[in-house]
């Protein structure tokens, strides 16, 4: 209730009256939802929290005093001195006469449907006893599966369909893509897609919200079909395992102990219900026949199966034998954004107890290690200010460097709902024409690299025409003058020269920021992954201050991490510099902290981070690398320098699921348990510690990522004696004071954002507010400087690099998929028609991409989203791996490399 007043801005209360019952509500709130909110059984099938009213099923009618007749309660607003009845004879006759005329358009096939003892239709013809052929059936028109034909992930079964219109809304209102419709006239009206297309060909992004909010199983997901009863399945809440958003799901286990679908439940925080693609059906992955089910050791060319015992001996007698003969800096670890928090505790604590030093790190550094630096420079604390939840109020936002639908999609359905209910302003910064800007009140399409030029040339309008927040930065902020001095060389002439963006635009983008009430900046890689990364960050944190916009709800400056625990492995102190909770290795105070905990030396010199670990590996200086949920061949930048390393390694020991490409030049591979098979947190996006649960029994021999890390330990002189990832975050929690008063008890129901210092501490939704976590917020001046690699006559143009809606990161999970790998099988790389042109190159041609450093086939899409100079690749697909382009040129500061910019030549095959 709390939830939908803060969403429709009630403010008054009113007092209305229930079956008797007295009432407290917002005024204006939906009546529907005050009573289900209050416990009152209101019988319904077109109803759902998330949509308008519809008023379609007419089940829902109430009885209301001092009006006759009957009415919808999912029409109707509260308002003082509304008295209703919702249960009467009058009330029951006349929904058992409404079932019956639904049932003359739905086939009651009830003993072969999935949806048999779990079907609200089929509930509500007892309650009332409802006749199921009182009136003649309609025969609707033969467009059964018409829409979803050729597809893999959705059916439609039109004589269960009931005309609700939930798939509708939900696909109009919620997820914004408009790919369904009701089509054709009286009882012929059936679900469609616009012009009856096939609904591979339409808008639709295969969220399944659709199959979700049906209530009668007339749109179900294919690979669940006939795989069980929905009443007789057990549903395990977990927290998805793809990007940083955290959603709530429900994983649906049938009798054989098998997934069999995922769902999830409106109201559920941070999601509402609402899930991606990848959510809804990449977990298929899990029952892969290729899953690692046994230790691997390799002989020669191959790979021979061994039992624990002989490859845990075997990875601590070798790594205990490098750090004996070459030292402990010969040694290195990488730790897992995929994995767990209490994994990532335990990789960290093992490094930096048994091999003797900071050599820990992971793709964060790939992802947002700029964001880390950059933000604790500037307001003390390097994480996303604000809450998800904020999105859908927040007046103005800008979204700069992140493809917000495709990569944190839930996210990204927020902001289209929020602009499209004219709540929200939006401002988009891309390279491209991004699913966003095709509803943006501003689209600033800037070169790759230009970022810090298109900023300052925005704060340079703010302050030009007087529209910062001059309170705010005398008494919350310093070194002002210094970065007003750095921003006034930069007018938005300079910057239409650099980014493309007319100045114009520039100044029309600032002024509409500077004027809301609040607002919120939105990035991702497309900021970060940079040579200027920290610089790009540091450059929207000044914007933000410089107008307010730090501390208060529904604005702050909020990186959306990628993957599901980028920011739990931070925390953890998977970074070569900092402890769990970042703090620093090199502070006496910390160190000692961490000696006494864990009753071992430490070393005081921060580590190597991951481009330095392959640096160094490849050069001799480590000899031996423990590799645990990472694939650096596809992830990290310049693929053939990194396969060159690795392939020197002495000793390369790699933890994964399946037998990634890096997995397939190890030692020794060690095979662990997917996020399905054990329990443990992942801290998603803003700060929120979820849990995830066992849902379905480990393939074979398999172990948890902890136990796994805990047996090598083990083996080179620990004693450790975890019993269950509980125990860890209990030890977690006592040594990292920002998971102080998180504990599993606390977070079964709903997740706790950190900072959480203590048991009573209820956490924290906003940073900042009232004072910045270093004190006073830190104004950096920050110059523009080009990109590492410009075009040139030999490489005219400018290759960027991110991801798609459909996959994942290397696509070590999501390309094992059926229906994910069915919809995209293989990457493209999208050029401008007036590049194409110019080249000679048609859709689908085959073509030769090149760089200084290695080059690629791969097929064309020739898009109008791209701007004429600038082409775009995944990194998904091994086949045409984007990261055998990119360059190792790397931030300064954070050390991050620059993915997003490079010069390349592409030639038709």
């Amino acid at each position: 209730m709390r939830r939908q007043c803060a969403e429709e801005g009630f403010v008054n209360s009113v007092n209305i009256r229930i079956n008797g019952k007295d009432i407290i509500c917002p005024e204006g709130a939906n009546v529907m939802h005050v009573a289900i909110e209050k416990g009152f059984d209101i019988p319904n099938l077109c109803y759902d929290q998330r949509l308008s009213p519809t008023g379609a099923c007419r089940l829902c009618i109430v009885e209301m005093e001092g009006r006759p007749g009957v009415h919808t309660s999912c029409t109707m607003k509260a308002a003082e001195g509304l008295s209703i009845t919702t249960e009467s004879e009058k009330l029951s006759a006349l929904r058992k006469s409404t079932l019956e005329l639904i049932f003359s358009e739905h086939k009651a096939t009830c003993t072969s449907c999935d949806r048999e003892g779990a079907c609200s239709l089929q509930d509500y013809a007892y309650r009332y006893g409802a006749a199921e052929d009182r009136f003649p059936s309609i025969v609707k028109g033969g467009l059964s599966d018409n829409y979803t034909e050729g597809g893999i992930a959705i059916g439609y079964d039109v004589e269960k369909c009931i005309r609700c219109m939930r798939c509708v809304k939900i696909c109009d209102e919620v997820q914004g893509a408009e790919a369904i419709t009701l089509e054709g006239r009286s009882g012929n009206v059936v679900v469609n897609t616009p012009f009856s297309m096939l609904l591979t060909d339409s808008s639709c992004e295969m969220c399944g919200q659709c199959v979700d909010t049906c209530p009668t199983g007339a749109l179900y997901a294919k690979a669940a079909k006939g795989k069980g009863r929905v009443r007789t399945m057990e549903k395990v809440r977990t927290t998805c395992l793809y990007c940083g958003v955290g959603c709530q799901l429900d994983l649906n286990i049938g009798a054989d102990g098998k997934l069999v679908k995922v769902t999830s439940e409106p109201g559920v925080i941070p999601n509402d219900g609402n899930t991606c693609v990848k959510g809804r059906f990449g977990f298929d992955f899990i029952h892969r026949d290729e899953r690692l089910t046994v230790p691997l050791i390799r002989e020669g060319e191959a790979f021979r199966e061994s039992t624990w015992d002989e490859a845990f001996d075997l990875v601590a007698r070798r790594f205990s034998g490098i750090k004996e003969k070459h030292g402990s800096e010969a040694l290195a670890g990488l730790t897992s954004a995929k994995s767990g928090n209490e994994d990532n505790y335990i990789m960290q604590k093992f490094v930096r107890t048994q091999f003797g030093n900071n050599n820990i790190d992971h793709c964060a550094r790939l992802c947002h290690a700029s964001t880390v630096a950059g933000l604790a420079r500037a307001f003390g604390s390097g994480a996303m200010t604000n809450s998800i939840d904020e999105f859908s109020d927040t007046p103005l936002i800008f979204v700069i460097g992140s493809n917000t639908t495709e990569n944190h999609p839930v996210m990204g359905i927020k902001i289209r709902k929020a602009v499209a209910e004219g709540k929200t302003k939006l401002i988009v910064a891309d390279p491209r024409k991004i699913s966003l800007t095709d509803i943006a009140h501003i689209h600033l399409q800037q070169k790759p690299g230009s970022d810090v030029a298109l900023i300052n040339a925005m704060m340079y309008t703010i302050i030009d025409e007087k529209l910062h927040d001059r309170d705010f930065i005398k008494s919350r902020t310093e070194d002002y003058e210094l970065m007003e001095a750095a921003v006034m060389k930069c007018p938005p002439e300079f910057a239409e020269k650099v980014s493309g963006v007319p100045a114009e635009d520039i100044r029309a983008a600032a002024r509409l920021y500077a004027a809301a009430e609040s607002a919120s900046i939105v990035y991702s890689m497309g900021i970060t992954q940079h040579t200027t990364g920290t610089d790009n960050v540091l450059s929207l944190a000044n914007m933000a201050m410089l107008t307010g916009n730090v501390g208060k709800p529904f604005a702050g400056v909020n990186p959306l991490r990628g993957q599901n625990n980028v920011q739990g492995a931070c925390d953890m102190g998977g970074l070569p510099d900092v402890y769990p909770g970042y703090q620093k290795v090199h502070l006496p105070e910390s160190k000692a902290k961490f000696e006494k905990a864990w009753g071992v030396s430490l070393s005081d010199k921060p580590g190597l981070t991951v481009n330095e670990i392959m640096h160094d590996v490849g050069s001799g200086k480590i000899k031996g690398l423990y590799v645990f949920g990472e694939n650096p061949v596809l992830s990290d930048p310049d693929t053939n320098e990194v396969v060159k390393s690795l392939k020197k390694t002495d000793f390369l020991v790699v933890q994964d699921i399946f037998l990634t490409e890096t997995a397939e030049l190890a030692d020794v591979v060690l095979p662990a348990r997917s996020f399905a098979e054990r329990d443990g947190t992942f801290t998603n996006t803003e700060r929120r510690v979820q849990v995830y649960r066992e849902a379905v029994l480990a393939p074979g021999e398999s172990k948890p990522d902890w136990e796994i890390i805990t047996g090598v330990a083990n083996r080179m002189g620990a004693d450790w004696n975890y019993n269950s990832a509980s125990e860890i975050m209990d030890e977690i929690a006592s040594v990292t004071p920002i998971y102080g008063g998180i504990s599993y008890e606390r977070i079964a129901d709903v997740g706790l954002q950190w900072p959480c210092p203590d048991k009573e501490h209820k956490g924290t939704a906003v940073l900042h507010q009232g004072k910045f976590s270093r004190g006073l917020g830190k104004f950096h001046p920050v110059d523009y400087l080009p990109q590492q690699e410009l075009p040139d006559e030999e490489y005219p143009l400018i290759l960027t690099t991110g991801r798609m809606l459909q996959h994942w990161h290397t696509g070590t999970m999501t390309r094992k998929s059926e229906v994910l790998h069915g919809i995209v099988p293989e990457g493209h790389i999208q050029i401008s028609p007036a590049d194409a042109g110019r080249l000679g190159i048609g859709p689908e041609d085959k073509v030769k991409v090149s760089t200084r450093r290695g080059e690629i086939e791969i097929a064309a899409d020739v898009t109008d989203r791209m701007k004429e100079g600038v082409v775009f690749l995944t990194f998904h697909f091994k086949e045409s791996p984007a990261n055998a382009l990119t360059i190792a040129a790397l931030d300064p500061i954070a050390k991050i490399p620059e993915f997003k910019a490079c010069a390349v030549k592409i030639e038709k095959i």
